[in-house]
Formats: structure tokens, sequence, C-alpha cells
């Protein structure tokens, strides 16, 4: 079997990976069916072969953004993102960055406990990120301005001319609204249990890829990051054990927005 770029297929990811090139893949933007949350049609997550098989196909440089939430299960909260996080490292990941996915509109309530309302966004590296073009966002203040410089043991400091900029980059704190009109306007894409929005997808694939570059999406669900990397002029190529997701993301990322 040649793997194809540009491409969805229904399949194992694992039995995928192990036939794409080595060093092949630019950035990597996934949500694993984590804690057996979803109901995937009896998928067994593998994850220790998908981890092991992400870093051959990673290019030396290359970006993996794994997206995961955490499971509570008889009011004790699931290790398993942190777990994950310590496993890629041993195959031979850097854990870049831990960012979070902050919810604006999250609807799951805990009885005894604050809403959880964010996930977490691992950014795992091969090596130094080859990539990386910064989101920035307006400063709260900009001009010149008198501000304070080289504080002093004893807690004195003297204040400097500086110029403020008008923009800076953005944290890693990443807030987006969730549901129909939020995380996608495609309804069809609600036939899969979990969606991501697609802002997110498009924020990662922007910062961590350039035109041209190849984006995976190991377990694609409705498609989400193979669309936003086509919208975006990257190739794309994912996969999903489920032909019915398949189908789904096959037609988001052929006409885009899918009423």
């Amino acid at each position: 079997m040649t793997v194809e770029i540009n491409e969805v297929y229904a399949m194992d990811c694992v039995k995928l990976m192990g036939k794409m090139d080595e060093n092949s893949v630019d950035l990597t933007v996934t949500s694993p069916p984590y804690d057996n949350l979803r109901d995937y049609h009896g998928y067994h997550f593998d994850f220790e072969n998908i981890a092991k098989q992400l870093y051959r196909v990673t290019k030396k440089g290359g970006v993996v953004v794994w997206v995961v939430g955490k499971k509570i299960k008889n009011g004790n909260i699931l290790p398993t993102p942190f777990k994950q996080a310590m496993y890629f490292q041993e195959v031979g990941f850097k854990l870049h960055d831990v960012m979070i996915y902050k919810k604006k509109n999250t609807p799951f309530m805990r009885s005894n406990a604050y809403t959880n309302g964010y996930e977490f966004m691992f950014v795992l590296s091969k090596g130094k990120p080859k990539t990386f073009n910064p989101i920035k966002v307006p400063t709260v203040r900009s001009g010149v301005e008198k501000v304070p410089q080289n504080r002093g043991a004893d807690g004195t400091y003297k204040k400097v001319f500086k110029e403020l900029k008008k923009e800076k980059v953005k944290d890693n704190i990443w807030e987006y609204a969730v549901g129909l009109g939020g995380t996608t306007s495609d309804k069809i894409a609600f036939q899969h249990p979990a969606v991501f929005p697609e802002k997110l997808a498009e924020d990662h694939i922007l910062s961590w890829s350039n035109v041209g570059d190849l984006v995976f999406d190991p377990m694609c669900g409705s498609g989400t990051t193979l669309k936003m990397a086509k919208i975006n002029s990257r190739n794309y190529l994912g996969c999903d054990i489920s032909e019915e997701y398949v189908k789904i993301a096959k037609k988001r990322v052929q006409f885009g927005n899918t009423n």
C-alpha cells in the first residue's frame, strides 16, 4: 500500500503510520479518544504504539499537538494526560509547551466542584521546533511610558522611558466557543461525538506549519484538522478507524462548510 497525501483513510492509525515514510510529517494536530469518554465503535486505543509511530513519522523539528481532557471517576481525577505526556518524552519527544484549551460555554457541571471548562493541549516537538509563527494580540497600552527597570535587592528600582509595543504574542491559554456556530457551522460534523473547534485547529496549523507543509491527524474524526489544513494551503493526511467518520471528514474537506 502506498500512502497518498491529501487523502483520508479508514483504518487503524498504527497500521497506516507503519506504512508511512519516516520523517514525513511537519505537524500533527489530533485529539485522541482518551479514557473511553466516548463510544468509538469498540475501538481499542493503542496509545503506546501510536506515540512510537508518531515519533517515527514526524520530521526533525516537527510538532505534535495532542489535545486531551481528563476523566473523573468516582470523584477522582485520573492522571492519564500527564502519563501520556511523560510517555511521549520517553519515546523521544520534547514537551515544548503545555497549553490550555478553555471552553467559553461548557455545559458540563459537577455538583461538588467548580465547572470543568478546559482541556490540555500538549505541544510536543522532535527536537527544536523548526517553525513558529506566533499569533499576536493588541496590547492594552502602547506608546512611550516610564516603566520600572532593574529592581535592586533592597526593592528599589529606577524608571526609564520605554516604547510599549502595539502587539504582543498571545499567551498559551486559548479560549473558544463550543457547539454549533462556535465549534463549527458544519452540522454534519456533530454526527461525531467529540468535535473540537475549527479555530483551535487553524490557530495551531498557522503557528507550527507553513504553506505546503504536511498536516496529519491520525484520529481525524469529523475531519476538522484536515479541513483547516486545506483551507490554509497545507497538504493534509487523515485516518480514522470508523468508516462512518471518514465519510464525514471527506465531505467536510471536499466542500468546506457542509450544512
